[in-house]
């Protein structure tokens, strides 16, 4: 091999470990390289410019509030799946779960596998669930969570109201103030008590 192409090829791995470490550092939060916020929020700018300033400001808000909702809804899958594994092993989907629910994300996962495009590449069950059976799951298995949730009540007020709020900004409505407010109180109740 020549000077050259050694020369070429060590450049070229140096610069793909730099790469790699550059984006474990990324994920770490910090900077490195262009900052892609910039880049991002010029493209998204563009992307909306057609739109009046209002509508505009109105998904803003409301996209702060399905960030919340989204980060809320799979902090209780990560936890429900956390504490059955822990409790039960990896394999507790089969015996912790009830029928319907197992039924329901079995429907879902042949109409992902069916329609790829639509749904991601994802093939964790718990995944492929309605809002509501995550608190199913929970009651199901009370006394796993016994110690993180004070009552079977303060669990279904709590995730009733932010269903009922997930499916009202999944069709495009705006809430008022004080509804994102309550939405905030419960996902830092939750937090709080789950030690999050």
């Amino acid at each position: 091999m020549s000077t050259k192409s050694k020369d070429l090829r060590d450049w070229m791995f140096r610069g793909l470990m730099f790469e790699a470490d550059a984006e474990n550092f990324r994920r770490a939060g910090l900077r490195v390289g262009a900052d892609q916020r910039e880049v991002e929020q010029s493209l998204f700018s563009e992307a909306l410019s057609p739109f009046s300033v209002d509508l505009r400001n109105n998904a803003l808000t409301m996209s702060r509030v399905y960030a919340l909702l989204f980060c809320f809804e799979n902090s209780v899958r990560s936890l429900i799946d956390d504490r059955l594994t822990e409790r039960y092993g990896a394999a507790w989907w089969e015996s912790k779960v009830p029928n319907r629910i197992k039924s329901f994300a079995d429907t879902r996962l042949k109409n992902s596998e069916a329609n790829s495009w639509l749904e991601g590449q994802s093939k964790d069950p718990l995944e492929f669930i309605q809002f509501g059976h995550l608190s199913d799951i929970i009651t199901e298995n009370w006394a796993d969570f016994l110690d993180l949730i004070p009552s079977h009540h303060w669990l279904k007020q709590r995730m009733d109201e932010l269903e009922s709020t997930r499916n009202f900004i999944a069709h495009n409505r705006r809430l008022l103030p004080t509804e994102i407010q309550r939405i905030e109180m419960y996902v830092r109740d939750w937090n709080r008590q789950v030690g999050l």
